[in-house]
């Protein structure tokens, strides 16, 4: 899609030679002939880059500077005059302008000009969305009397080194608690290392976590570093832990039992520092009963449990959690906060929810897409059931 630049300039010509101009270098350009007329331009569309003369009839260029940091303040603005100075143009650069450029302009300078501002746009709009997911609270939503002792727990046990089992369906949020665990624990310098090992096939699993040498096996290519050295000194998350295969198994026990792990394909020992951090779906004990499961690791990882309960057994934080979930999808999609209405909200509560937070949070941003200004209870009978 062709950049979108509005040329505001009460002299015509001047406006005709740089739409030719910025036209032929595959630009989209609007113009308006003075301060005010670009002040409602800019108000109702959306610019990639905005060029704006200073000395102009009812409103000055200053003046359409300020309306623009006021409403649209990640757009470029470039201001451009022939009658400016120095002074002029540390002024425009205080009130947030991008660059100033003297008429007449220099064609070569002012298309690197408009070329790095909408790469500063970019970039900025890539940071933006980066900070909105780091941001993310880990916290467990909610005020229920289960959530509510999970986050005491979590206070608790993050400050120590204890290993941690937290169990619980599918999307109820396991691996938020691990996160929230790791924030709130001594080891955030160093890093926080996912394994989803129901992803991962057992015959990989072992590369995966403990790496491999060089012409170990057949596709071994290269040296690769294993996931708990990846995670020295910080934190380890096996995810679906029970899914793992037992050979599999018993090498994690003798790392957590020594503190030492061997590549594949290696003779060398080494020493990492890792605290582990697993998360099933299943009944160990009883996988264990059908031996699927090694009772030893069992109660390797188990020093503290963490049961994290289904929705379901929660419904009085799905208010709170269709807030947080509204806030939140509506900063990603850089809109407005959209409300729902109270009997849309109880309609939620009364919901299966099979999927738990996870499809609580798809309904959501389902509702947001799908219905008007305001979501209600109409709105989620008839958009909760697509699948």
């Amino acid at each position: 899609m062709p950049q979108a630049i509005l040329v505001i300039d009460d002299e015509k010509a001047i406006r005709k030679t740089l739409a030719e101009i910025l036209g032929f270098e595959g630009f989209t350009i609007d113009e308006a002939e003075d301060g005010e007329a670009g002040a409602k331009k800019l108000r109702e569309n959306n610019y990639d880059c905005i060029l704006c003369d200073i000395k102009m009839p009812r409103m000055d260029g200053l003046e359409v500077l300020e309306i623009a940091r006021a409403h649209k303040p990640d757009i470029p603005f470039i201001l451009i005059s022939g009658h400016g100075n120095i002074e002029t143009a540390v002024e425009a650069v205080k009130k947030g302008a991008f660059d100033y450029i003297s008429k007449p302009p220099d064609l070569n300078r002012l298309l690197i000009t408009i070329r790095n501002a909408m790469d500063k746009k970019s970039l900025v709009a890539e940071t933006k969305q980066l900070r909105r997911r780091i941001s993310k609270s880990t916290e467990m939503i909610g005020s229920s009397a289960g959530i509510k002792q999970i986050n005491q727990t979590i206070e608790k046990v993050a400050p120590t080194d204890a290993r941690v089992l937290i169990t619980g369906e599918n999307g109820v949020g396991k691996e938020l608690v691990a996160r929230r665990i790791y924030e709130l624990s001594n080891r955030t310098s160093a890093p926080f290392i996912e394994v989803n090992c129901a992803a991962i096939p057992s015959e990989l699993i072992e590369s995966e976590l403990f790496g491999h040498e060089k012409g170990s096996f057949t596709s071994a290519i290269k040296q690769r570093i294993g996931k708990f050295e990846q995670a020295h000194g910080g934190t380890l998350f096996l995810d679906e832990i029970g899914d793992m295969s037992l050979e599999a198994q018993a090498k994690v026990l003798r790392a957590l039992q020594e503190g030492k792990i061997t590549r594949i394909g290696g003779e060398k020992e080494i020493k990492v520092d890792v605290r582990v951090i697993a998360a099933t779906n299943k009944n160990l004990m009883q996988e264990v009963e059908e031996k699927k499961f090694r009772l030893d690791l069992y109660h390797r990882l188990s020093v503290i449990v963490i049961h994290v309960p289904a929705l379901n057994d929660r419904r009085d934080d799905i208010p709170a959690l269709t807030d947080h979930f509204l806030k939140e999808i509506s900063q990603e999609y850089n809109q407005p906060q959209k409300q729902i209405d109270s009997d849309a909200v109880k309609a939620l509560q009364q919901y299966n929810w099979t999927g738990n937070i996870r499809e609580l949070r798809n309904v959501v941003e389902r509702l947001i897409i799908l219905s008007d200004k305001k979501i209600t209870k109409k709105d989620v009978e008839q958009y909760i059931f697509l699948k």
